[in-house]
């Protein structure tokens, strides 16, 4: 009973917002207001964000590997421009939702293959579903647009009022609304018995199965509300850039979704949307400073993330923040 009532006031205790959730969240609205010039690569970090999450939903809480997640992604973003382009759905928030419901239908199809396996095995048919999309959108070009892209999305005012303007201040809101949303739904269901469950799993499944938890159907649920957020995150890409092409279903895409959660750290919400921010900023620099080779420097970065480890990092980034307030509040303590 005791250790119940334990269990139970720590999930409590990490339920509960802290300072630093509070702070991020104001910091990414105060975005709007401090980096108006910024507004495109603020787009791309939100939508960004959310395809991190979805990724982090499985292989940070589920221990679901995948090497192919632009699968879903591609198939959101093709089904948003499909909707546009034909105008089946013109209002975008019904539009992402439907993108969304299809990137799901397909995240539950292949779930049962994907669960099945190890993790090498969940790495190439994870990685063999996407590379098939993205061949089968390049045969039915007269559907896809094949290699020039899905030609004529033009996408209507969000709830009929608010356009899309040349900016991408409409669309960086637009993107973080949702974002926020979801992430709120997310940070739910990971601290609910449900999220606790996922946890088991991934620690030990036999265990967890020994205990009572279906397993398998545990999975394929994490893993189809993944391939939705996917799938939304798609959707947003091609609502703020009218753009869908063979791309969005490419290795690197997915590979680059890698990247961000071993930067930001993966099993901890936030840890997709850091990486993120972090991610993009770093291609923004490195890009200008020798356009050719920014891959390089990326990839350095991530070998000294692998060699330090992303806690001393963190304390040595705070480290001088830290010493000058001590300093400032013992003003008269020695240097010693």
């Amino acid at each position: 009973m005791s250790a119940d009532h334990g269990v139970g006031e720590i999930s409590l205790r990490r339920a509960r917002w802290g300072h630093g959730e509070t702070a991020f969240w104001l910091i990414a609205v105060a975005a709007i207001f401090v980096f108006s010039d910024r507004y495109l690569i603020l787009t791309e970090m939100a939508w960004l964000g959310l395809f991190a999450l979805s990724l982090d939903l499985i292989l940070g809480y589920a221990g679901i590997v995948s090497l192919g997640h632009a699968a879903f992604f591609g198939v959101g973003a093709y089904c948003a421009g499909l909707l546009a382009v034909h105008g089946l759905v013109k209002e975008p928030v019904l539009a992402l939702v439907v993108a969304g419901g299809a990137a799901m239908v397909l995240g539950f199809a292949t779930s049962f293959l994907v669960i099945r396996g190890s993790e090498l095995s969940q790495l190439m048919v994870t990685l063999g579903i996407a590379l098939l999309l993205r061949e089968l959108a390049n045969k039915f070009s007269d559907i896809t647009g094949g290699f020039d892209g899905l030609q004529g999305i033009v996408i209507d005012p969000i709830l009929g009022l608010f356009a899309f303007d040349i900016f991408g201040k409409v669309g960086f809101i637009y993107c973080l609304v949702v974002l926020f949303v979801l992430f709120l739904l997310a940070r739910l269901i990971v601290h609910s018995p449900f999220g606790l469950s996922l946890r088991a799993i991934r620690n030990n499944p036999l265990r967890a199965a020994a205990i009572g938890i279906p397993v398998n159907r545990r999975l394929i649920a994490i893993y189809t509300l993944s391939a939705f957020y996917a799938g939304i995150a798609g959707a947003l890409f091609t609502q703020t850039t009218a753009l869908a092409s063979l791309d969005v279903f490419s290795f690197e895409r997915s590979a680059d979704l890698l990247l961000v959660l071993v930067i930001g750290g993966a099993g901890y919400l936030y840890g997709g949307l850091i990486g993120a921010v972090v991610f993009r900023v770093l291609q923004d620099v490195f890009s200008s400073w020798t356009p050719q080779f920014w891959q390089f420097w990326i990839g350095l970065v991530l070998v000294l993330i692998v060699l330090i480890g992303r806690e001393r990092m963190y304390r040595g980034v705070l480290w001088l923040p830290r010493l000058v307030m001590r300093r400032m509040a013992f003003p008269g303590r020695s240097a010693s």
